[in-house]
């Protein structure tokens, strides 16, 4: 298992080591890490949570013209490359099919233990302190204001909705990330999550206080 591992980590250090900063090897490394320490409590295959989360951002669809079959289809033929099981390989790929927040727009046909604990480690990097930095990141990244008081958030997207926005990073906070703490799975990751949600929550309040010359 750790022969794979270590493979897989070398190849998502090639493939992302030009790659935006917030979806970058350190954010894969976070949730491998998350995923790891959840996975010690939740109890799944480890070998497929291992993979699932390394390789779940090999190819971000933003950053590569809304292709969402490329991620997937890279991590199928590595993983057929360096001989790993055919059932083990369909479950790492449907994982990386269903994870995403954007795909909870889409009525949902895969779930498993592996999906839920992989889905909540990369939901917990897009909260809290990390997760308001990299908000920040991709939104500098699309020259996005950081906040304009008239324009307000979306709270009925669907899926192209979302997928195309071009709204202030603060409405980010309102259209996703505040909603993540109540979609996590597992009893370990909600409990991780509700210190980041309070976070947020805290980072808020002193951004308006800021935004309109209060005193704090």
């Amino acid at each position: 298992m750790q022969e794979i591992i270590s493979q897989t980590i070398e190849y998502v250090q090639d493939c992302l080591k030009d790659a935006e900063a917030g979806h970058d090897w350190f954010h894969i490394d976070r949730v491998y890490r998350n995923a790891l320490y959840i996975n010690k409590i939740e109890k799944a295959d480890a070998l497929v949570v291992s993979l699932a989360a390394l390789l779940h951002d090999i190819a971000d669809p933003k950053f590569h013209g809304g292709d969402e079959l490329l991620g997937p289809q890279l991590a199928a033929n590595f993983l057929k490359s360096k001989k790993v099981d055919d059932s083990i390989i369909e479950h790492v790929v449907k994982i990386m099919q269903h994870m995403s927040f954007k795909n909870s727009f889409d009525e949902l046909n895969f779930t498993s233990p592996e999906l839920k604990i992989v889905q909540d480690a990369d939901r917990l990097d897009a909260i809290g302190a990390i997760g308001i930095a990299r908000a920040f990141t991709y939104g500098g990244f699309k020259n996005r204001v950081l906040y304009d008081p008239a324009i307000k958030p979306e709270l009925a997207h669907n899926k192209d909705s979302y997928k195309n926005t071009t709204a202030p990073t603060i409405n980010h906070f309102y259209e996703k990330l505040l909603l993540l703490k109540d979609l996590m799975n597992t009893n370990t990751g909600k409990k991780l999550a509700q210190q980041r949600h309070d976070f947020m929550l805290g980072f808020l309040d002193q951004f308006y206080q800021e935004w309109n010359a209060l005193e704090t």
